[in-house]
């Protein structure tokens, strides 16, 4: 049966507080996997694909506000509320590493090269810590102006952004001097900024709108007035032609990235959504909600050229048009093959 005629989504329960972020892998050997975070203090690690279960990793004794898996998705870390980030074995599900915090840490990142781990939190310090000698003093840069909301890192790790609770905007540090270059000015707080797939754009939700950055200009590329407060926002990863965004009226809603247009609307949560986030192939996405169950939804095509364009077309502009791209129906068996491969 094809997939995208799925519209159910699945429901994938195990957490008994609300869950307050996912994270997706990249496509591994083994498939992606999906890392989520809970108020119940415990991770969890799903087939990203099928939601199917894997583990539960024990050991915090507070909420969990953030977790993510390297790109490899053998090592999972997380950032908790008593006041430590964790790495886990992601294969045993033992903690490899725990990392003393002074305050509640809110946001954790494994960098590209996976060697070092990025936090922050209540305590308004980024710290940076080498995975190879994690006994060894983590490195503290330029001080946040307030209590640290997110955190990524891009431009091949030589970049941190990062957002804070209590005010609005994502400031940019420069890892090799260790101190804010740039912020990017909202009105509200950044409850969420992703950098997408390709490098390319800096998604961000504040309040009732949604942001895209350019990632290596910094200029504004476009803002989207919501339906409501949106806390998380995730662009389309392959094309870049949609995004979704979930908040406070138990919704996920899908626009299309060019012109802000409603273009799906999923219904299912029992309370505001707190996380949403595209799997790294685009076909389906993950929803977190204050009701404790992730949600796993198919994207569904919009009509199949934009399903079906060429791997050299993804790596083109993500502005084009890709409705307008022929494919054959040998292009089609090619891909289908190359997919199986």
């Amino acid at each position: 049966m094809d997939k995208k005629k799925v519209v159910a989504p699945l429901v994938c329960h195990g957490h008994s507080r609300p869950v307050v972020d996912v994270f997706y892998s990249p496509i591994t050997p083994d498939g992606f996997f999906l890392v989520s975070a809970s108020k119940d203090s415990t991770p969890m690690l799903r087939n990203g694909e099928t939601g199917d279960w894997i583990g539960t990793f024990q050991g915090h004794k507070g909420a969990v506000w953030s977790c993510c898996l390297d790109k490899h998705a053998l090592r999972a870390a997380s950032a908790s509320a008593d006041f430590s980030a964790k790495i886990w074995d992601a294969l045993t599900g033992d903690v490899l590493h725990s990392f003393e915090h002074k305050h509640i840490v809110r946001a954790c990142a494994f960098s590209e090269d996976t060697h070092l781990l990025l936090t922050g939190g209540m305590e308004k310090v980024l710290r940076i810590y080498d995975l190879n000698r994690p006994d060894s003093p983590p490195r503290e840069i330029e001080k946040s102006p307030g209590s640290v909301r997110t955190i990524a890192w891009l431009h091949s790790d030589q970049t941190i952004l990062g957002s804070c609770t209590d005010m609005g905007g994502v400031r940019l540090w420069d890892v090799r001097t260790g101190t804010i270059v740039r912020t990017l000015e909202t009105k509200s707080s950044v409850t969420s900024a992703e950098v997408s797939q390709d490098g390319r754009y800096i998604t961000t939700a504040d309040g009732s709108s949604v942001k895209f950055w350019d990632a290596n200009h910094f200029g504004l590329v476009k803002s989207y007035n919501m339906p409501c407060v949106m806390e998380s926002a995730s662009l389309e990863p392959k094309y870049g032609n949609k995004f979704i965004a979930g908040g406070e009226d138990m919704w996920i809603r899908a626009f299309d990235f060019h012109t802000g247009e409603e273009v799906g609307c999923n219904k299912g949560h029992h309370g505001p959504v707190h996380c949403v986030r595209f799997s790294p192939g685009g076909e389906s996405y993950a929803s977190g909600s204050e009701d404790g169950t992730i949600r796993i939804w198919q994207s569904g095509p919009a009509n199949n050229s934009e399903q079906e364009t060429s791997g050299a077309n993804v790596a083109a502009d993500v502005t084009q048009q890709i409705e307008k791209v022929h494919i054959t129906e040998e292009d089609k068996t090619d891909l289908k093959v190359a997919e199986a491969n």
